[in-house]
């Protein structure tokens, strides 16, 4: 096998072992075996184009044509010419799918349905460095650099995986570049030879590596030496060093995880990350399942965590110690005995496939029973999985409070105390006025914090003319909240991101909680939870109540009954709940059911509005992505024309490479006065040809000279005993060229750059090769006719 062919194959592998790190991300994840035959055939075209040879922008061309083709046929072979070849049609097809690949990836959580554009954008991807790869490490020989498109790859994966692949991807990927990296060395020691052999080793007299001809292990030993200590370190350094909590590979924390360990403290990652995922998934995937003895389950929200930071980027968990799960726990803060209140007793089981570290509970919780690595955060009042703890098949008991204040406590609530106050009220400096301008003329005449609560509340859910959309995106900073509040429609995090920052602002302190909804009541009295009932809602502090609950999410949820005056006539709202028809595979042309409900529609559970369908194509102004795809398609079809001179300047680079090989320098001068209109003869001796080429070329001085200084050179190595080499003869074919440019009109000039006549060398090459093929086959299918013949005789 040939170094070329060992790093093509190094870097077809090295590529796929890459893209390992992305098949957990899709399910199922046959869509490798696809990138792995696309790239075999680009690694193959790019192999036979590499041995013609062909010059390195044309081999890289060849295969881009090649990527174009199989794509096309895969893909969008319905709309091409011939189901191959990509023409308007097809483009806009591969536009439109790339599109619905990109708004897959933001609708489901990890792993995602292996939709067509998803699948479009995988194996794509994966193509493109894979031909990025074989380019540097293959066409270039450059292996090295080959391991920028790889970590890339592996970092994409690591990045939609929520900051780890796992350690087993990240291993693999990294042998594949290993394996890369060995191939070029085994390669360019091949090329070293017998002097690098023989200074290696000093075999016994007789031997093959005393003569220099044996393999160089040495080198290749030390190569995987030095691979095996550099993983070695990647492995074990980011565990021996505290603040990286797992490295490079860490195991991840689930989803929004926490990193909480036994270094007393917890410091949690956002949930809101894959919140908005979790509303997006087409079938309503439960969680867990619950019974209770709660008369009443529709307040009974299921708390995660709570979000206490908010520093004008994002709202976020505090560092704060944690301990071990005390029998009872503490007394919620600021709840008085005044207060109407009720034990409940909940028992829950999570689903084997939810796994997350925090755990589901009622607020306020008063005794966890659980096994397992739990440890307690009491600021929060939630409990958080230790060394990798999660709630997958979690079975526990939680008694809990149902606080019950009423209107009237919380409208004659005392002020919180000072150190709670302004730990809560912390709003950034970069708030936009007109949160804080909004926040004053929505609670307008309200006479306390109570009030204030309760106006900001109702002009969200009911009197601002908010909308809830699910596909809004999800932005945390303080702009977003501008934003939010111009154009009035977002989903949970929106709604209580806004609330409690516009609660800040007036002097309440508040928090954002993350958790579940009361999910819905089942015929055997249990209540399941399920994937998109997950919600995000402010909590104000009112001294006597303690943290309280309040919803200014239309349509999501129940009101709390203190926040109303009077008893509403309907009941409360409940979850939103999954159409029967609702399906993994995004159909290509959506439309709402007849018998899709308003509150359904806004809910998002009907499929995509169809004048939201209309508005991707009703732009303004042109895709992007489709001008991209023109453009390429458009500089594709011009650089034809330019073949000639792409060729012409790959081999005028390579016999000028040679150096001092006074023949290769002569065939390029040929060729030179060939491109200018002097054409080649081979029946005249070098010094013949050089006062032709002098003649008919019109040269004179140190061109004239350069070329009868490169004859004598081809005449002393065709009859010279003992040659003597000739220094500066590339320098002497430069001059050359120069003189004819000079000597040459404008026409002249522009035909040999363009069109060099000695590109005719080229059908040569190729008619010979094809004489050569058909001879062989010829001869091959003449010797199997006369076996075949043979073969009756010899068996009569």
């Amino acid at each position: 096998m040939s170094g070329r062919t060992r790093l093509t194959l190094a870097s077809w592998g090295a590529t796929l072992m890459a893209a390992g790190a992305l098949l957990p991300l899709v399910k199922p994840a046959t869509w490798i075996f696809t990138a792995a035959f696309v790239l075999a055939l680009v690694s193959g075209v790019g192999m036979l184009a590499r041995r013609v040879p062909l010059a390195r922008p044309l081999t890289l061309l060849a295969q881009i044509v090649t990527v174009l083709l199989a794509l096309t046929l895969i893909f969008t072979r319905e709309q091409a010419f011939l189901w191959l070849v990509p023409g308007p049609q097809a483009l806009t097809r591969a536009v439109e799918l790339f599109q619905t690949g990109a708004e897959d990836v933001g609708r489901y959580a990890i792993p995602a349905p292996d939709t067509e554009g998803i699948r479009l954008m995988l194996v794509g991807g994966v193509v493109a460095i894979g031909l990025l790869v074989d380019t540097l490490a293959v066409t270039f020989r450059k292996a090295a650099p080959a391991g920028l498109p790889l970590l890339a790859l592996y970092s994409v994966a690591a990045g939609l995986s929520g900051g780890g692949a796992g350690w087993l991807w990240f291993l693999l990927a990294a042998s594949g570049y290993l394996l890369l990296l060995l191939a070029e060395g085994r390669d360019r020691l091949s090329q070293w030879g017998r002097v690098f052999g023989g200074a290696q080793r000093s075999g016994r007299p007789g031997s093959a590596v005393a003569a220099g001809g044996g393999p160089a292990f040495a080198p290749a030993r030390t190569g995987r030496r030095i691979g095996a200590v550099a993983m070695g370190i990647a492995l074990v350094v980011p565990f021996a060093l505290p603040g990286f909590s797992g490295g490079l590979f860490g195991g991840g924390d689930g989803e929004g995880g926490a990193g909480a360990g036994k270094g007393g403290t917890i410091s949690a990652v956002n949930p809101l990350v894959s919140l908005q995922n979790n509303l997006r998934q087409p079938e309503d995937r439960e969680v867990l399942r619950y019974r209770t003895n709660a008369r009443d389950t529709s307040g009974m929200y299921l708390r995660l965590v709570a979000l206490d930071q908010f520093d004008g980027t994002s709202w976020k968990s505090s560092v704060r110690p944690i301990e071990d799960v005390p029998k009872q726990l503490p007394w919620p803060d600021g709840l008085s005995q005044s207060v109407k209140i009720t034990e409940v007793t909940s028992n829950f089981v999570a689903s084997d496939a939810y796994e997350q570290k925090w755990l589901p509970m009622p607020y306020p919780a008063g005794r966890v029973d659980i096994d397992g690595r739990w440890r307690y955060e009491p600021a929060g009042r939630m409990l958080v999985g230790d060394d990798k703890q999660t709630t997958s098949g979690a079975r526990y008991q939680v008694a809990s409070l149902d606080v019950q204040p009423t209107a009237a406590q919380l409208a004659d609530a005392g002020a919180a105390p000072e150190k709670l106050r302004r730990e809560y009220t912390k709003v950034p400096t970069t708030l936009p006025a007109d949160v804080r301008e909004t926040a004053l003329s929505v609670t307008k005449g309200a006479r306390n914090d109570y009030e204030r609560a309760v106006k900001l509340q109702d002009w969200f859910a009911q009197d601002g003319g908010f909308r809830y959309d699910v596909n809004v995106e999800s932005g945390t900073g303080v702009q977003a909240i501008s934003r939010f509040l111009k154009d009035k429609e977002g989903f949970c995090v929106h709604f209580s991101f806004s609330m409690a920052a516009m609660a800040r602002a007036l002097g309440i302190p508040a928090r954002v909680a993350v958790g579940f909804m009361p999910g819905t009541t089942q015929t055997d009295g249990s209540v399941s939870v399920g994937i998109r009932d997950a919600h995000a809602w402010p909590e104000l502090y009112f001294e006597g109540a303690g943290w309280t609950r309040f919803e200014p999410t239309p349509s999501r949820g129940s009101t709390p009954s203190y926040t109303r005056e009077t008893t509403p006539s309907g009941s409360a709202t409940g979850p939103a709940q999954p159409q029967a028809t609702a399906s993994a595979q995004p159909s290509a042309a959506p439309s709402a059911s007849a018998s899709c409900t308003p509150q359904e529609r806004r809910l998002g559970d009907c499929g995509p509005d169809e004048a939201v369908a209309g508005a991707s194509t009703d732009g303004s102004g042109p895709d992007p992505l489709t001008v991209t795809l023109l453009s390429l398609a458009v500089v594709l079809v011009l650089a034809l024309p330019f073949l000639p001179l792409f060729w012409r300047t790959r081999i005028r680079a390579r016999r000028l490479g040679s150096g001092s090989d006074p023949l290769a320098i002569w065939e390029e001068i040929n060729d030179t006065a060939w491109d200018y209109g002097v054409e080649p003869s081979d029946s005249l001796t070098p010094r013949k040809s050089a006062e032709r080429i002098v003649h008919l070329g019109e040269l004179r001085g140190e061109p004239a000279e350069a070329v009868h200084r490169v004859a004598s050179a081809v005449e002393e190595v065709l009859y010279a005993p003992r040659p003597q080499p000739v220094a500066g003869l590339a320098s002497s074919a430069s001059l050359v060229r120069s003189g004819f440019h000079a000597a040459a009109d404008r026409r002249t000039r522009l035909r040999a750059l363009l069109a060099p006549r000695s590109a005719t060398r080229l059908r040569w090459t190729w008619s010979s090769r094809w004489a050569t093929t058909r001879t062989r086959w010829e001869t091959a299918r003449t010797r199997a006719t006369s076996r075949l013949r043979r073969s009756p005789r010899e068996a009569g």
